[in-house]
């Protein structure tokens, strides 16, 4: 497999090249791959364990410059990861949503026009919109979507239209394209002190007094640990069925209340919770867990690690 990843740099992609670094190392069949990065020199720097590995190769572009893609193509495959999760508060709606929707296409057509057989998008939980009362799990069959008419909702909106672009190529251009709708993540790459609750209980853990909950606590989330996910995604890379979406994540509910002591539990024993909000105050997104039947039972996948493990796995030294 000859691979163009982009989002390589980011919590997704460095999970990925980890997975992959595993498998050559292993002597086991792994892809070539062509990393797109804005900084490939400042992505060495900080990542200094992938700097001269024969089967990763860092190209400078940008998604939003087709002009800067592999002029060569060569590639058989695409897995398009990029989009700014971490710093995407600091974008505004219509960044956010050029980015996803503009970056995906410039992709398609870069796909289309080297005819790139395969094509991977991360899309996201997100673009089911409010989980229904009564609905344990979102399965791929719900269409629900957040509401358009609201700026704020330009990501889950943005994922929306991405994917139709998938359906749209595949059918004009004969690209096979498989969707990944990822839900809520943990591991080693994860940011400790932006918008990810789970991130900021881990950090408070470590290093404050008390475990702060923002709100009460009540909103249901899963876990999925980072190991997992680069597992899914090359399967559905290699094997999902082309013009299908899959719900990437775990089926593990826990109330962020419940997360925050257990990460207590975990990391800092006897350690307080303080949910800072009042009971009625998270009236938003009160649950989000995807239903992972799709995958389990058409490719086989399963989660290696409990939640439990990730979360330990997340603090100790690499």
């Amino acid at each position: 497999m000859e691979l163009l990843l982009t989002g390589g740099t980011g919590f997704f992609g460095k999970a990925l090249l980890r997975h992959w670094q595993a498998l050559h190392g292993a002597g086991q069949d792994a892809p070539s791959i062509t990393l797109l990065s804005r900084s490939p020199q400042d992505f060495l720097a900080r990542n200094p364990e992938f700097a001269h590995q024969p089967w990763l190769r860092l190209h400078r572009g940008d998604i939003l410059d087709p002009a800067s893609l592999p002029p060569a193509g060569g590639f058989t495959h695409v897995l398009h990861a990029a989009a700014d999760s971490t710093r995407g508060p600091q974008l505004n709606p219509m960044q956010r949503y050029a980015q996803i929707v503009d970056g995906t296409r410039h992709l398609l057509d870069y796909a289309a026009q080297h005819r790139i057989g395969r094509f991977l998008l991360t899309s996201s939980g997100g673009v089911y919109g409010p989980q229904p009362p009564g609905m344990d799990a979102i399965p791929e069959t719900y269409n629900g979507i957040p509401d358009p008419l609201r700026p704020e909702h330009a990501y889950g909106i943005a994922k929306r239209c991405a994917e139709h672009l998938c359906a749209l190529y595949q059918q004009q251009y004969g690209v096979e394209t498989v969707v990944a709708r990822c839900f809520a993540f943990i591991g080693q790459d994860l940011p400790l002190n932006v918008h990810f609750a789970i991130g900021n209980f881990i950090r408070d853990a470590l290093t404050a007094p008390t475990i702060t909950v923002s709100g009460d606590g009540t909103p249901v989330r899963s876990y999925m640990d980072q190991r997992d996910l680069a597992y899914w995604l090359e399967a559905l890379l290699r094997n999902g069925q082309a013009g299908h979406a899959y719900n990437v994540g775990s089926e593990a509910a826990i109330t962020i209340r419940e997360l925050a002591e257990l990460v207590r539990d975990l990391l800092a024993p006897g350690k307080p919770v303080h949910i800072a909000a009042a009971a009625g105050a998270d009236s938003a997104r009160q649950r989000y867990v995807p239903c992972t039947a799709k995958a389990r039972n058409a490719l086989g996948l399963h989660l290696h690690h409990t939640l439990a493990q990730a979360i330990e796995h997340t603090v100790k030294p690499h």
